[in-house]
């Protein structure tokens, strides 16, 4: 059982809070976020998701910015008290639409009405948005997600000054259209994350994607579903390899190590021709998780190069290749690298005319950080950064530098090739206005080069 539950802004504004049970102190919130700010412990910068202060086990996760936090004095186990706090953000951003500040601070009556039928006296009832329908009663204050900072996944599928089609992460299940006017919608997104370990010579030592098949549904009436997957799609590991295989738009086996899927999804015609049928339960839900270990073509190339110039000089050099195809655009990618602790200057040196392009250098833990707005596949950009250090070197710098480090999002590609080929509405309507596509998008969850 969880005694308080509450969530923070990026600033440690209170937005949220839930006491059920009383046996926790006042000002619990304020004393997890300054704990959290400036935690100092294990050498590291950043706070674990589960903590223990003063007999208080600290629980969160961040989402969109905003801390999700759970309190309590008992020994949970942190995996189901973590998963709780990411069904809880869920299930609100499935009624505000728009999951950040602003949406909490104006449904306020709304979150508070949702967090009293998920949690009662520290107890979990349901976390099913369908389920929860029968009992909630007030209605959304919709929030414009147009004029608003993108901190989710609609900040990712824009073409220049024009957004894709709408999605799903910025409606509310609940919420009347303008105009009393349902638009029949139903979204489809295939996020992959990757995890790629290189060696210093840029052989891959380890991948990895960890990949699911999300759905969202706005189609009234509950009608049937079937989702079509790629054909020559296999389960369980053959000895083959997919490393020919170059973007979500070309050919070849899809081979997963392991799949699982929603309690909705029937299988009764999977083996034989690879489609899924289901009626969607309202609310965004995961249609299908899978898992590949082998070997993948990676999205990007990191090429590194660490030479002592002087005594108290060295030189670093960082190449970026991108191995998708130049019709797609990489977005938000930021390079990091640790340096030798006895690191006192650095001197960035950029390629020319380079645009979007940031560099900094963090003093408190010796780290270079490089910072692109953009890459477009099959482009190429390089860092140059000078140190120096306050003594003559003694050993090999490149034991006291490194690993490299690097996140990214891609939109409209997925290294897998894990595809959706048709959706099909079984019983359709003239007022079905389901789009004809599905979105992918591939995610770094560690893509790391050796030294």
């Amino acid at each position: 059982m969880i005694s308080q539950f509450f969530v923070l802004s990026q600033r440690g504004d209170n937005i949220v809070f839930r006491d059920y049970r009383g046996d926790i102190q006042k000002g619990s919130a304020e004393i997890f976020f300054r704990k959290v700010k400036f935690w100092k412990e294990d050498g590291k910068e950043e706070a674990p998701p589960v903590f223990n202060l003063d007999g208080v086990n600290y629980i969160h996760v961040k989402v969109v910015g905003l801390l999700f936090v759970a309190t309590t004095r008992n020994n949970l186990p942190p995996s189901l008290v973590l998963e709780l706090l990411q069904r809880v953000a869920r299930v609100i951003k499935d009624y505000l639409g728009v999951l950040n500040e602003d949406s909490l601070r104006k449904n306020f009556v709304l979150v508070y009405e949702l967090l009293d039928e998920v949690i009662d006296f520290g107890y979990v009832q349901s976390t099913s948005t369908e389920v929860l329908k029968s009992y909630i009663f007030n209605e959304p204050i919709v929030v414009d997600a147009g004029r608003l900072p993108s901190l989710g996944p609609a900040a990712l599928f824009m073409q220049g000054n024009k957004r894709m089609p709408g999605t799903a992460v910025t409606k509310s299940v609940v919420a009347q259209e303008t105009g009393g006017t349902k638009r029949e919608e139903i979204f489809v997104d295939v996020i992959e994350k990757i995890s790629v370990t290189f060696s210093s010579s840029g052989y891959i030592l380890t991948s990895e994607i960890d990949g699911t098949i999300q759905m969202k549904s706005y189609l009234s009436g509950n009608p049937e579903i079937r989702v079509a997957l790629n054909d020559d799609l296999t389960i369980g590991r053959g000895g083959r390899s997919i490393y020919d295989y170059s973007g979500s738009s070309g050919s070849g086996a899809v081979i997963l190590d392991d799949c699982n899927f929603h309690e909705s999804v029937h299988l009764d015609s999977f083996d034989v021709d690879r489609t899924l049928s289901l009626v969607p339960p309202d609310g965004e839900f995961p249609v299908m998780n899978y898992r590949i270990t082998q070997e993948f073509k990676p999205p990007f190339r990191i090429n590194n190069l660490v030479e002592e110039s002087e005594h108290f000089k060295a030189e670093v050099i960082l190449k970026i290749r991108a191995e998708f195809p130049s019709s797609v655009t990489a977005n938000t990618i930021v390079i990091e690298m640790p340096l030798p602790t006895y690191t006192t200057r650095v001197n960035f040196e950029l390629e020319p005319g380079a645009v979007g392009q940031r560099t900094d250098f963090k003093e408190s833990n010796k780290r270079l950080e490089w910072s692109l707005k953009k890459i477009v596949g099959e482009s190429e950009h390089t860092l140059r950064v000078k140190l120096t250090f306050p003594q003559e070197l003694h050993g090999n710098i490149t034991k006291e530098a490194g690993p490299v480090s690097m996140t990214f999002t891609i939109p409209m590609y997925n290294p897998s090739g894990l595809q959706v080929k048709y959706l099909q509405i079984a019983k359709k309507t003239k007022t079905y206005n389901p789009y004809r596509w599905v979105r992918y998008v591939t995610q770094a969850n560690s893509y790391v080069a050796r030294i």
